[in-house]
């Protein structure tokens, strides 16, 4: 599922880094800078001519009708936020490019620029993946992004996993643990990936939080939010934990702080369950705020449950009670097509009583996915707020 190697990293913008030039060798993250001496990797944005639709019916004739711009043919996840310029920033999973296309025809991530007027993909010098995959082979699947205004430009951080294929079927991963991703971005301009950072060793280890599953920034801090299986054997669903960070500060696991079920405190063990796994969340999930009330969007047990569920609670750390289901997402159903990962767009066509949310479809027949890649591609709904 699932963005440009050797960016340059210059001194003034190493300075805005979060913080963490001085320490890149803090334990519980390593660190990948790219190097200032190789040829940069930029990122071009060629307009593919594009209106905004004005409900959700005309964003899923957009989506089907989408005609192959270079670098998009189909993908999943599709997470967004909007930029401080007013343009909408998507990131994507596994991307398939089109067949006459330079570069591979499959990459673990891509990102896409909404503008008005334009949608354009955001395509790295090499045409791959827009955070390139590890020397070892590991890629690198986006989960959730936020931007945050700094002077002249945005920071955006891209919460990732890393993902390592075991084989050629669409089920042949295992899943190493969370990364992040930090991009600069100037109005108008293709964004600037800045760094890489895998936080942790690389483990299969489902039990252990995946933190960055959702993002939330709210009165100064950044909300990060870990999903885990405590039995991937018997239990489909996943719980969810918060820890939170100050943004500049995110790179550094002795900086974070983990909520307790009374209080936040340093140690990542006691990170209590807000929402437990019977019943639980997917792997990647939303989580939004509007003033007080904030909204966990996901699909109930994962990938072989059926029930689009909003919770909503009082504040970042709970308590959540889940809505009725809002929608219902099969998957294997009469059309043999997988639903999963629903994920939350506050800022898509907003309404103070709805909430517009995308899902991400699949086939598990890879020969019918590449004969027909427009079945990989995201559907939207609405739903109301609790």
């Amino acid at each position: 599922m699932t963005w440009f190697r050797r960016a340059r990293v210059r001194l003034r913008v190493v300075v805005l880094l979060w913080a963490v030039i001085a320490v890149l060798s803090i334990a519980g993250a390593t660190w990948v800078l790219y190097d200032e001496k190789a040829p940069a990797q930029r990122l071009s944005l060629n307009c593919l001519p594009f209106q905004p639709a004005k409900d959700v019916a005309g964003l899923n004739r957009q989506i089907a009708r989408y005609r192959a711009q270079p670098g998009f043919v189909g993908a999943d996840v599709g997470a967004s936020a909007t930029l401080s310029d007013g343009r909408s920033l998507w990131v994507f999973g596994d991307t398939l490019r089109p067949k006459r296309s330079e570069g591979p025809r499959f990459v673990r991530n891509s990102m896409l620029m909404f503008s008005p007027g334009c949608a354009t993909v955001v395509m790295p010098s090499d045409h791959g993946a827009v955070v390139p995959d590890r020397k070892d082979g590991v890629g690198y699947w986006p989960m959730d992004l936020v931007a945050v205004p700094r002077g002249d430009h945005d920071l955006v951080g891209v919460s990732l996993q890393r993902v390592r294929a075991t084989g050629k079927g669409v089920f042949d991963f295992e899943i190493l643990g969370p990364s992040y991703a930090l991009f600069s971005v100037k109005p108008g301009k293709a964004p600037e990936l800045l760094l890489v950072s895998d936080r942790g060793p690389d483990s299969t280890d489902p039990t252990k939080p995946l933190w960055g599953a959702a993002l939330e920034e709210a009165d100064g801090w950044l909300y990060v939010y870990g999903t885990a299986n405590p039995d991937p054997k018997t239990v489909f669903g996943r719980s969810l934990r918060v820890a939170r960070v100050r943004p500049e500060q995110v790179g550094l696991p002795d900086h974070w702080q983990y909520w307790d079920g009374t209080t936040w405190q340093a140690e990542e063990s006691r990170a209590a369950e807000l929402i437990g796994a019977v019943g639980g969340v997917s792997q990647v999930l939303s989580v939004f705020h509007r003033g007080k009330d904030w909204y966990a969007v996901s699909k109930r047990d994962e990938l072989l449950g059926t029930d689009l569920v909003i919770w909503k609670a009082p504040g970042p750390t709970g308590p959540f009670t889940p809505s009725a289901p809002l929608a219902t997402l099969p998957s294997n159903s009469s059309d043999g097509l997988l639903r999963y990962m629903p994920l939350a767009h506050p800022d898509l066509l907003p309404s103070p009583d709805q909430l517009v949310v995308s899902y991400s479809r699949n086939v598990s027949d890879l020969t019918r996915l590449l004969e027909n890649p427009h079945l990989y591609r995201p559907e939207f709904l609405q739903v109301p707020l609790p």
